[in-house]
């Protein structure tokens, strides 16, 4: 008996191995299977379609539309074993971003945990919860208010260096905007300025530059996906140096504002601003709002307050460069909306050259309108993934638990039925009466849902002073149409050879464009 005892132990863990083994393989076979029925492009043995994007990055858009128009509303594609299910149509992306159970983002936001840590962008469950919770109130309009100022400064910043190329050849407007609107995200996130736009060879600066290009090169390297690999790679041994002089910044500014916060007087309310010798209001910034919001409770070690930050850092630079340098494309090869836009920047503020406050802002609605426009046709945010946590039906197709979902902004941007003649830059698509026929889903530059973009007011707002100071001062004429342009659409929505534009001197109001000249209106 007992030498059967021994035989059935040792037999034991072969068994559960078997009974594992068969388990995986029942729910594998179905998973292939619920996959495969949906249609997509046809795959290779272990490598699935990967090969098929591995393209240039100047042909990856192509090859993504020609997919959508051959496959879609819905196709799979495989990466290797991974299965990922595509949608671009408004009402399915509206099962995926409205759930409360598909909120993990996809594994391509891993790839940025190096630099971003767990904070608002990469997290998920209690901790998101956590971090949104305590992170809104930062963004209350009294506090955008107080940043009005902050975009002023450093647009009119980016005016002076605009000038030199006043009635020149056409440049690449994009690496000024770049630097412009990282200015504007350091002080507004630390409160500290980092001068990009003046001073050369800043290295927080550079290395901001450069780690986003790290994160984009790794994105399209599926074998970098593994971190043993990544780490002894050239661009895992050049990430590592990049994230030591941005954490290290970080993590200095977030000390440096702790002791002084610490030297502070008792008895100031929390979220007062504090006042400087002169008796001038110290700006606010998002650091100082996330520290008040910590004294009340200790929720936040420096670590994760530095997470962040960098979160604010990434979120709001790249994505609102792209969004101004398309709406300036759009209207310098639109010269009638962009008509329609300085008539409106003339009657709010005539001949003066007064900076804009935040009413001014909230009158121009024909601008805000170009800008959605412009984010319709250019998201700043091409497409965004889900890990699915449970099977989810999305139209005729039940897709399984464990696939990656892409949602497609750039196509349902394009949808036929939800925007008549979607390839047409007409920001009348967003009057208020054209808004409201609209499937909800249809318009989601800054995703939708329960994890929909927290800063979207503050992008909005900076991206308005932004180009009203351009449009107020200058002309501006595009050489080239969108549409010949070769988009890169990645993690952010590019042009590869950058966007080129014509300026000229604006006239002042009482004034109209001739041809690109500046010419008197005859009485």
């Amino acid at each position: 008996m007992q030498p059967l005892v021994t035989a059935c132990c040792a037999l034991m863990p072969l068994l559960l191995l078997c009974v594992f083994a068969v388990v995986h393989r029942r729910r594998r076979t179905r998973f292939v299977s619920l996959v495969d029925a949906i249609p997509g492009p046809p795959c290779s043995p272990v490598v699935g379609n990967l090969l098929q994007i591995l393209v240039p990055r100047n042909r990856q858009a192509a090859v993504r539309d020609g997919w959508v128009s051959k496959y879609g509303p819905i196709y799979r594609t495989w990466l290797g074993s991974v299965a990922q299910v595509n949608i671009t149509r408004p009402e399915h992306a509206e099962v995926i971003l409205s759930s409360t159970k598909c909120m993990e983002k996809s594994y391509v936001y891993k790839l940025m945990r190096s630099w971003l840590g767990e904070g608002l962008l990469t997290s998920s469950g209690d901790k998101w919860r956590l971090r949104r919770k305590l992170i809104t109130p930062t963004f209350h309009f009294k506090v955008l208010d107080s940043f009005v100022e902050v975009f002023v400064e450093k647009s009119q910043r980016l005016l002076r260096r605009l000038d030199r190329f006043s009635g020149g050849e056409a440049f690449d407007i994009h690496p000024y905007i770049s630097s412009c609107a990282l200015d504007i995200v350091c002080e507004t996130a630390m409160g500290t300025p980092v001068n990009a736009q003046q001073a050369a060879g800043n290295p927080y600066v550079a290395a901001v530059y450069e780690m986003t290009e790290l994160v984009m090169e790794r994105s399209r390297r599926p074998w970098l996906f593994f971190s043993p690999v990544f780490r002894r790679s050239s661009l895992g041994q050049r990430t590592a140096k990049c994230l030591a002089v941005l954490h290290g910044f970080t993590a200095e500014v977030i000390r440096e504002r702790k002791a002084l916060r610490a030297k502070e007087s008792e008895g100031k309310s929390s979220g007062q601003l504090e006042e400087n010798a002169v008796g001038e209001k110290k700006r606010p910034a998002f650091l100082d709002l996330l520290l008040d919001a910590c004294d009340k409770e200790k929720l936040l070690t420096d670590t994760e307050i530095r997470e962040e930050v960098d979160t604010f850092m990434f979120e709001g630079h790249d994505t609102t460069t792209a969004a101004v340098s398309w709406a300036l494309l759009l209207l310098g090869s639109h010269m009638d909306v962009q008509e329609r836009v300085c008539s409106e920047l003339d009657a709010q503020f005539g001949d003066s050259d007064r900076p804009p406050t935040t009413r001014d802002l909230q009158a121009l609605k024909y601008l805000e309108q170009v800008l959605k426009e412009a984010l319709r046709l250019y998201p700043s945010v091409p497409f965004v993934g889900r890990c699915l946590a449970e099977d989810t039906r999305i139209g005729d197709y039940l897709v399984p638990a464990g696939c990656m979902v892409n949602i497609h902004i750039f196509h349902i941007h394009r949808c036929a039925d939800q925007f008549p003649h979607p390839e047409r830059f007409d920001p009348d698509n967003f009057l208020p009466e054209r808004a409201r026929t609209r499937q909800p889903y249809a318009y989601i530059p800054f995703s939708a849902g329960p994890r929909n973009c927290i800063g979207q007011k503050f992008a909005m707002l900076e991206e308005k002073v932004i180009l009203a100071a351009i449009l107020r001062r200058y002309r501006v004429h595009s050489p080239q149409r969108p549409e010949q342009l070769t988009l890169l659409s990645e993690m952010i929505l590019r042009s590869e050879h950058g966007i080129q534009l014509q300026i000229v001197p604006r006239p002042k109001a009482g004034r109209q464009l001739n041809n690109g000249d500046c010419v008197e209106v005859q009485p």
